[in-house]
């Protein structure tokens, strides 16, 4: 599971049948799917794996609640059906998660209990749990910082809940195993076609070593999210502009502000949207906004109106409510939305469809979709592919495929932090015993060790510090100041475990504290 073993391949392959262009959710299933069917597929990604929106997400499986209230039932259903599948093929990482609807007038009780009836019928036989009226003590009893004034009743539904750059490290894992080829840090720079203007390869640049090479190829995706429009670009500098960036914030705060094992859905916001307070590796995540943004960008930035927003509406229904003192880490994503044919259209009614759009020269690209519905969106994509590349017609494999570290459900201990490896948790354990150094934890409060480094470092493709304290282990995300701290002390290790210089100690030391004040509210030095 090596960068240099994946390059060498690159560098062996003549010409491979597909080429896919991003990392994030929809490139990382469309290898996987790819692989399986046989096909021989390789991926560049020009950061890490899921660097940008795939790991910035409200950390949910759902079939979209706010998308039934709009009448989207066939993106529901086909969303509650993915839900139910990803339950199973990654048990180690999705949940059944409760969420409680809490109610201040006396017809939101009946009102979201048939809504919500509906959306478990629409789940059929992959529905994870039914919907039930609560009085207004029960509310209370199970919400225990919900404000009880005016406090009606309450709704219970349920819905999942995931770890998002956890599960696209181990799709990239499972889509290796068989035996594909992903690299990260390699940017598409140009695209290939032959005399009829067909495409036929891309120019990539190994933004680490700074070589470029020539990757031969029967058919290309583009699955490059916000950044649709760089490779539409290179491909045709005529062409529409096909995407338009909404970001979404998310504050994380701590436990004592969602007590017990319950999320709450606020299901309508001063802005028209839904917020969710929702429990996530023994923290608490508060989002989303919807705010279109004009430039695309690896590390979008909360806007202070977004951060306004989200404290506001949280306070109006917690008793202990959140300031900027108590966020521990604020991250924004931006949703790669299909553009609206007319201008102005509100982001919040675009659809989260997927789109996939095939140009003359053979280019596949995918706009839009979401997490949730990963599988059914590489399935579409490689379909597509294999039609363009002329490659013999081969059906998915995925629907029932056991993703890299699924273990059954009742396996899963979800009170041990490790839970998140499923199958490999052996594995990291033998390497804390193999080792004092191992087993010392990285950060006091946390329970986060060496071992686990180690395991990014050797079997999960990390490269940088970044990629160890964001995406491999969640700590940037969680705790941005405790990230800060560390940031250092794990740089050395990384430098002595890999036989990296001091220079390269300083620089990604250096680099992540910059990057991380950006997920603080209030000064580090503060």
């Amino acid at each position: 599971m090596s960068r240099a073993t994946q390059i060498s391949k690159v560098k062996e392959q003549k010409e491979w049948d597909i080429i896919v262009i991003g990392g994030g959710a929809s490139g990382l299933g469309t290898a996987l799917d790819s692989t399986l069917r046989g096909y021989k597929t390789v991926l560049f990604e020009s950061h890490d794996f899921a660097k940008g929106t795939s790991s910035r997400s409200t950390k949910l499986v759902h079939g979209g609640v706010r998308y039934l209230a709009q009448g989207d039932v066939s993106l529901v259903k086909e969303a509650l059906r993915e839900r139910g599948l990803l339950a199973k093929n990654a048990a180690h990482l999705v949940k059944n998660q409760a969420f409680i609807i809490p109610n201040y007038s006396w017809w939101g009780g009946p009102f979201y209990l048939i809504g919500l009836s509906i959306y478990d019928m629409l789940a059929g036989k992959l529905s994870i749990g039914k919907t039930k009226y609560l009085g207004k003590k029960s509310t209370k009893n199970l919400l225990s910082n919900i404000k009880e004034k005016n406090l009606q009743s309450g709704v219970l539904y349920h819905d999942g809940q995931f770890d998002d750059s956890r599960l696209a490290i181990n799709l990239m894992q499972s889509a290796i195993e068989n035996n594909a080829c992903l690299v990260n840090y390699t940017k598409v720079i140009g695209l290939l076609k032959s005399e009829s203007g067909k495409l036929n390869g891309v120019v990539v640049k190994d933004t680490i070593s700074g070589k470029t090479y020539e990757v031969k190829g029967k058919a290309i995706v583009n699955a490059t999210g916000v950044f649709t429009d760089d490779i539409l670009n290179m491909n045709n500098p005529n062409h529409k502009k096909t995407v338009v960036p909404s970001q979404g914030i998310h504050l994380v705060l701590d436990k004592s502000f969602l007590p017990q094992d319950d999320a709450i859905m606020i299901p309508k916001t001063s802005d028209g949207r839904v917020l969710f307070v929702v429990p996530w590796h023994d923290k608490v995540v508060v989002g989303t906004t919807d705010t279109l943004i004009e430039h695309e960008s690896f590390e979008p930035k909360a806007l202070e109106k977004e951060i306004q927003f989200v404290l506001e509406t949280a306070k109006n229904y917690l008793v202990k409510a959140p300031t900027r003192e108590d966020v521990l880490s604020v991250f924004a994503g931006l949703r790669p939305l299909a553009a609206p044919k007319e201008e102005g259209k509100s982001t919040k009614e675009v659809s989260r469809s997927h789109k996939i759009i095939i140009d003359q020269t053979g280019l596949v690209t995918v706009i839009g979709g979401k997490w949730t519905t990963y599988r059914q969106m590489a399935q579409e994509i490689v379909d597509e592919a294999a039609q363009e590349g002329n490659l013999q017609k081969v059906e998915t494999k995925t629907h029932h495929f056991s993703i890299h570290g699924n273990i059954p459900t009742d396996q899963v201990n979800r009170s041990n932090h490790l839970y998140i490896y499923g199958a490999d948790i052996p594995e990291i354990i033998k390497l804390q015993k193999s080792n004092p150094e191992y087993a010392k934890k990285i950060h006091p409060k946390y329970e986060y060790t060496y071992a686990e480094v180690v395991w990014a470092l050797k079997h999960e493709m990390a490269i940088t510090l970044e990629d160890v304290l964001a995406r491999r282990i969640r700590f940037l995300f969680l705790d941005a100041r405790a990230a800060i701290d560390v940031a250092k002390p794990v740089a050395e290790f990384m430098a002595k475990e890999m036989s990296y210089s001091n220079d390269w100690i300083n620089l990604q030391t250096k680099e992540f504290i910059n990057l991380a004040k950006d997920y603080l509210l209030v000064d580090y030095n503060a």
